[in-house]
């Protein structure tokens, strides 16, 4: 019987597709290099100084890096089957194919050299970059120099910035080895006049130029002056300057080094604030500006796809983001404030759908540091506010579930107690927190009604336990985020029920209003700010429609927003965000 039924056709209207992706490329891969192992289809042979033969295919390597790609399409090795691959490392070019091959690499001690070499030679950028982690990671006082000066000869800028950084901060440790005298005197001069130079003493400083000229008497003794400029010999006792500097040799052989020393007793004799203004333009009597560790920003937290634990802090000299300790408890809407430089509280948040009373901290000073649990508030709170006035953690508003909370709660870290003070005057969720001048101050939020997202602002004196109100916003924001940054108090984006802005305004307690200033590049509400080394640093948060993973910031002098390139490990809103000093376990 035959069959009748027919294949419908397509409809005019509404063409269908079917797409088939393939995903098994890996097992590829896996195929092509066992043709290449077994020299089957190989249409090309490299050949390094040793005569060491690497066979291949020409359109493996030239789909996988760009060297290869020209080398077999504009030159004359198209036409050949064997090319001598000059200066190139055998074991070295061996694994940089296997790479090709295969997608994996192992860098060590013994090879992080040498292929750091070829795979700069070669343009293959992943392996490069993962040679200058590999480096950056085993930075130590008797290596960092040579690291530094490969860095330098193959252009690896983050590297060579991560490894200028380790020698100021390690400077003294560093001057005791080998590497220290083999310096060039440019690389001297740049190093002994930064003023991030971390070292105990200037003395330290005057040491360290003294044993590198007699490391090479006879070329160095003649730019013994030109160092000595950059030495703050003004910054060491008179004591050391009479015991040690007068009765160096080299010192008292050089007329202009001892102007130096006349210049640093001169200071030392003088009694009273106007005789030294003569000396306010020398760079010699200026401390160095290095204060313990580097500040970074931290972000702990928030929400992408679900809460999470995890955390990251963003170096902005070496523009990177890096991976933190992991919390204890994933939190969302979570509270973040810095204790005496050294405890990061987390207060509050959402897990899922429950709320927190409880409050993890982490200690910046310990040699592993974790997260703690510590005591927890009297009230659950989540989309809360804080803030630190003189150690004291200040938690404010939030939801705990029902409502929208007024109450504000303090933490004494001295008493290791929590507190009620007086309550807002309005219940405020999601709510930015600013401190200045040691007033504590409640920008914006949602009071619990759809409309009734808030432009008002009160504020609290410690001193006398009371809330007043100041100047309204000129727009409603709830997820506000709030910095304070050189007496200014900036009230970033948020949302208004209808839309999340871009727009900013500037609250300045000397004329008690607020100013619209220049609008972020993009809307954000619930993001994270931090004020920055003179900048304002806006991070993550939400567009309306998708949770974000970049950062800019505003410089108040030009009053304009600029994109970071660095964006987050992790797309994060409803973050906390602080800027900390570098704890000695997060490395550069």
């Amino acid at each position: 019987m035959q069959n009748t039924k027919q294949i419908p056709e397509p409809s005019k209207w509404e063409p269908k597709k079917y797409v088939y992706s393939k995903s098994s490329y890996a097992e590829i891969f896996k195929v092509l290099q066992s043709l290449r192992k077994d020299e089957i289809f190989c249409d090309i042979k490299l050949e390094t100084d040793d005569g060491t033969i690497i066979y291949g295919h020409k359109v493996v390597l030239a789909s996988a890096c760009q060297y290869f790609h020209a080398m077999f399409t504009n030159f004359e090795e198209k036409d050949q089957d064997l090319v001598a691959m000059r200066q190139l490392d055998s074991s070295a070019l061996q694994l940089l194919v296997n790479f090709i091959y295969s997608g994996k690499i192992l860098v060590t001690e013994k090879n992080v050299q040498v292929l750091l070499s070829a795979s700069n030679l070669l343009q293959l950028q992943e392996v490069k970059d993962a040679c200058c982690d590999f480096l950056k990671s085993q930075l130590c006082p008797k290596n960092c120099i040579d690291i530094n000066a490969l860095a330098d000869l193959y252009n690896c800028t983050e590297l060579l910035t991560s490894s200028e950084l380790y020698i100021q901060q390690h400077f003294s440790e560093v001057v005791e080895g080998d590497e220290f005298l083999s310096l060039s005197s440019e690389q001297v001069f740049k190093l002994i006049s930064s003023d991030g130079l971390k070292v105990p003493s200037e003395e330290n400083v005057f040491e360290c130029v003294i044993r590198w000229v007699k490391h090479d008497l006879g070329s160095r003794k003649c730019i013994l002056p030109q160092l000595m400029e950059h030495v703050r010999l003004p910054l060491t006792s008179k004591n050391y300057i009479l015991t040690k500097v007068v009765k160096e040799p080299l010192i008292n052989n050089c007329l202009k080094c001892k102007d130096y020393v006349i210049e640093a007793l001169h200071f030392h004799l003088l009694n009273n604030s106007d005789d030294l203004i003569p000396f306010t333009q020398i760079s010699r009597i200026k401390s160095r500006q290095y204060s313990g560790f580097d500040k970074v920003i931290f972000v702990v937290g928030g929400i992408g796809i679900s809460a999470n634990s995890s955390t990251e802090w963003y170096d902005p000299k070496i523009n990177r983001w890096q991976i933190g300790p992991k919390m204890i408890t994933p939190r969302r809407s979570v509270g973040l404030a810095v204790v005496k430089n050294n405890s990061v509280f987390a207060v509050g948040g959402f897990y899922n759908n429950s709320l927190h009373c409880s409050v993890d901290v982490l200690d910046l000073s310990s040699e592993s540091p974790c997260w703690k649990p510590t005591i927890d508030m009297s009230v659950k709170r989540g989309l809360l506010g804080v803030g630190v006035i003189d150690n004291c953690v200040y938690a404010v508003g939030g939801f705990d579930g029902e409502s929208c909370l007024n109450s504000v709660e303090v933490f004494d870290s001295v008493t290791q107690k929590w507190r009620m003070v007086s309550s807002m005057s309005t219940r405020r969720s999601s709510v930015g927190i600013g401190v200045l001048n040691n007033l504590l101050y409640a920008v914006g939020g949602y009071s619990g009604y759809s409309e009734h997202r808030l432009n008002c602002v009160e504020c609290y004196h410690p001193s006398i336990d009371r809330w007043t109100p100041i100047a309204k916003m000129s727009v409603c924001r709830s997820a506000v985020g709030v910095g304070v940054l050189d007496g200014v108090m900036y009230a970033v984006g948020g949302y208004d029920g209808i839309e999340v802005h871009s727009s900013v305004e500037a609250y300045r307690p000397s004329t008690g209003d607020w100013t619209n200033i220049a609008d972020m590049h993009l809307c954000r509400q619930n993001a994270g700010v931090v004020a920055f080394d003179g900048l304002l640093y806006v991070v993550g948060g939400s567009d309306g429609t998708s949770t974000l993973d970049s950062v800019e910031f505003y410089n108040p002098d030009t009053n304009t927003w600029t994109m970071v390139t660095a964006t987050m490990n992790i797309a994060r809103t409803f973050l906390g965000a602080v800027a900390i000093d570098r704890p000695r376990h997060f490395k550069i």
